[in-house]
């Protein structure tokens, strides 16, 4: 599989006791809605590797703990401390309304409210507090913050982002 085809989960941080658990962190908004997953993919060398998971159960805030499949020290646990965890895209499930991935609106049209269409969204750039569209239009390229207030609505269908931009942040670039 490409990487590509895999979306980032988090990273484990640290062991937990001495029967082979771990704790780790996941990027996700909701990690309780991960509870029941099956395997992961471990980042082990540049390749993703599949480890089915035994137990899974949330902690404090975008932490769990993870007990995979035929671990049983401490010793096996801290063999995986500072792995990235990664998941087949294909088992996402789908978002609706304004929620979204990342991944999902790369190609999507960008149309604000007060100036129309104002090009295509090429990537997404994520810093620590704040994660920004980066749209291509013409020769140009704009970074619009991702702010749920900015968002009015997802078309899904249609490929396209509607959003209100706080006046003069598009014009700067244009």
């Amino acid at each position: 599989m490409n990487r590509d085809e895999f979306y980032y989960l988090g990273k484990i941080l640290k062991t937990h006791g001495n029967k082979g658990h771990v704790i780790a962190h996941l990027e996700v908004d909701a990690p309780d809605s991960y509870k029941k997953l099956e395997s992961v993919h471990l980042d082990l060398q540049g390749e993703l590797i599949p480890f089915f998971i035994s137990s899974l159960q949330p902690r404090s805030g975008k932490k769990v703990m993870i007990l995979f499949r035929d671990f049983e020290s401490h010793e096996d646990a801290l063999s995986m401390v500072g792995l990235e965890m990664y998941i087949p895209v294909k088992n996402l499930s789908a978002l609706k309304g304004k929620k979204f991935y990342f991944h999902e609106l790369i190609g999507f049209s960008v149309i604000d409210k007060r100036l129309g269409n104002i090009g295509i969204i090429e990537e997404f750039l994520e810093f620590p507090h704040q994660a920004l569209f980066k749209i291509k239009f013409r020769d140009r390229e704009i970074l619009i913050p991702v702010v749920d207030q900015f968002i009015l609505k997802i078309d899904r269908k249609n490929k396209q982002i509607n959003i209100t931009a706080p006046e003069g942040l598009i014009e700067i670039y244009l």
